[in-house]
């Protein structure tokens, strides 16, 4: 049989050009045998062709178990004192170096890491789950909802946070707890905004007007049918907020607002060192270098997201 492509109209002109009426080229179907790719593998496909990403993902899994089973890794204890090893430098019995009270900063920066990581993971979290609840809200139902729900992150975008952080975090106490509670009330209007913008794109399509009039309940085509297809910018947002928890916890600690000594974190280890920097810099190297490789690891992996999940990316640049 023919292909379609071949066929021409009758002429005896060799110079005949094909006119723009002629049936387009079609996709056919796939081959028997021809794998066919599922959308979760095609975006896995995608962000392993982001070499960035994978090595960020690599390098924040490392530093998450060593944070996890810094006991492991180290045999002193981050609040034991040695009076006798105070600001010593980096050895090979103390990779680190040492505090000013003789306490292993290699033991210290582990567990300060544990603190941080859990911050930047919970305020991600918890204000993404604000965000998207008010963003998704606002846009399904409009109106005077809407216009409430967007002053209110208007109100929250317009107050400087970082007097605010500080106030709050004076008034509650600097426990774990308080300060993932005040940062979470203050990062979950962009992430609102996102989802706004997206679920109002998607309040459109047919398949949310095919479950309505199937009916499907207001909160059913919300969080079952329009919910994961807004998942992409969800996660890509969620993952940048990580790295903006822990540049602002390690500010509040560094400013003396944060989490309280002797529980380290990387922002209060950097405090804690100021009357050293020029005696006994590693103290102040190290813990900054922690923060530095997290942020770019968490902004490189959101990269990664962004082009792995972004729908428009041609399917050929994934296989």
């Amino acid at each position: 049989m023919r292909d379609h492509r071949d066929r021409r109209l009758p002429t005896t002109d060799p110079l005949a050009v094909e006119p723009d009426w002629i049936v387009p080229e079609v996709a056919l179907p796939v081959a028997p045998g021809e794998r066919v790719f599922s959308t979760r593998q095609l975006a896995w496909r995608r962000f392993k062709r982001h070499k960035l990403a994978i090595g960020s993902l690599g390098i924040l899994v490392v530093m998450a178990l060593a944070a996890a089973l810094g006991p492991v890794f180290s045999s002193y204890s981050y609040r034991v004192l040695d009076l006798n090893a105070a600001v010593q430098g980096p050895s090979a019995r103390h990779l680190f170096g040492t505090d000013g009270l003789g306490r292993d900063m290699f033991t210290r920066v582990l567990y300060g890491g544990r603190i941080s990581l859990v911050v930047g993971l919970s305020v991600a979290l918890i204000s993404g789950v604000i965000g998207t609840v008010i963003g998704a809200l606002a846009a399904f139902y409009g109106r005077w909802l809407d216009n409430l729900l967007m002053r209110v992150t208007d109100l929250f975008l317009s107050i400087p946070s970082l007097v605010i952080l500080i106030l709050a975090a004076k008034a509650l106490g600097g426990s774990v707890f308080d300060i993932i509670l005040i940062l979470s009330l203050f990062f979950w209007m962009g992430g609102a905004r996102v989802v706004r913008g997206v679920f109002l794109s998607l309040k459109e399509r047919e398949y949310v007007e095919s479950a309505r009039a199937a009916g499907a309940s207001n909160a059913r085509i919300m969080f079952v049918h329009m919910l994961p297809n807004a998942m992409g910018p969800i996660v890509v947002n969620t993952t940048l907020d990580v790295a903006e928890a822990i540049i602002a916890e390690s500010a509040l600690s560094f400013l003396g607002f944060g989490i309280k000594l002797p529980t380290p974190t990387w922002g209060n280890l950097l405090n804690d060192a100021q009357n050293f920097t020029l005696v006994a810099p590693w103290l102040v190297v190290f813990p900054g270098l922690m923060i530095l490789i997290t942020v770019l690891c968490v902004n490189f992996l959101g990269d990664g997201l962004r082009d792995a999940l972004d729908p428009h990316q041609k399917l050929g640049s994934a296989i």
